[in-house]
């Protein structure tokens, strides 16, 4: 997008958000956002088309907050997880399975999360309203709050030199742990209850869901083989010239690095290599070591 007008592609911009369990706290971040990402658009990025100040996003349900113990408890987790996003304003909505604390999702598992959005669309009709709670002083007034705390952390990150630079030097990797951290003790010390973990626990029977299926190991190694097979027909000097590329696009302050990024995949580059000539070239990705 370097050197474009922003009112050519910010129109098209999706956000994702994770959806938490606290109802009302997740309301207001969304109300908060949709507010801060208008000024950005507006004052910062000097977008002038309506449509460019729009907050569009898509919410998942976050997993985190789901439990190995007493598991269809999750059913409504999500429900209420669901409910705080369509209240907060997305777009779209993906549900987690009940039982995705347990393995991967089964069908049944799968079948309940859709459900559950069709019951909250079709039956509870919660779809019908836009920004239902506007004017409730409450949740007003934990938007505000909202707003300053994401305001006073993004000003924080750009005091560092800016998001890249805080990723880099591991600023926004410790702010995430530290409020994990947070989370957690929170929970060990039961300030933070949670249903079947450390509050209102049962006896309950062992997991006996059928076992998932695993993919056949002769089906495995055949596409293992082939892919083996394609890689190395492919051209040698057409690869090295694409990881090429790829560095002085990386090494560029003008080169829009997106392009070689798919210039790179047309030339047969895995996404393997392309990620692994970036993290060389940029250092970006690399795992920190955090204390």
């Amino acid at each position: 997008a370097r050197g474009m007008d922003p009112d050519q592609f910010l129109p098209r911009f999706t956000f994702f958000f994770d959806i938490s369990l606290s109802f009302f706290e997740e309301i207001a971040k969304f109300r908060a956002a949709r507010r801060i990402w208008s000024r950005i658009a507006r004052e910062r990025l000097g977008a002038r088309d309506p449509k460019s100040w729009r907050f569009k996003f898509h919410g998942q349900t976050s997993g985190v907050d789901l439990t190995r113990q007493q598991p269809l408890n999750n059913i409504a987790r999500v429900t209420v997880q669901a409910m705080a996003g369509i209240f907060g304003g997305l777009q779209s909505l993906h549900t987690d399975s009940y039982d995705e604390a347990l393995a991967c999702p089964s069908e049944f598992g799968a079948r309940i999360a859709v459900a559950t959005q069709n019951i909250l669309r079709e039956e509870a009709h919660l779809t019908d309203v836009i920004d239902p709670l506007g004017g409730s002083f409450y949740v007003e007034t934990l938007t505000d709050r909202m707003e300053e705390q994401i305001v006073s952390v993004m000003d924080t990150i750009e005091a560092a030199g800016g998001m890249l630079k805080a990723v880099e030097e591991g600023m926004v990797q410790r702010m995430i742990g530290a409020s994990a951290q947070r989370q957690q003790r929170r929970i060990d010390s039961g300030e933070q209850r949670i249903v079947g973990v450390n509050a209102y626990q049962v006896e309950e029977d062992p997991d006996t869901r059928p076992y998932i299926d695993r993919p056949d190991p002769k089906v495995m190694r055949e596409h293992i083989e082939r892919f083996d097979a394609w890689r190395n027909a492919r051209s040698s000097a057409e690869v090295g010239k694409a990881l090429d590329g790829l560095s002085r696009a990386a090494e560029s302050e003008k080169e829009n690095l997106f392009g070689a990024v798919v210039d790179a995949a047309r030339a047969g580059l895995t996404n393997e290599e392309i990620c692994s000539r970036l993290r060389r070239d940029l250092g970006f990705g690399t795992p920190l070591a955090i204390v």
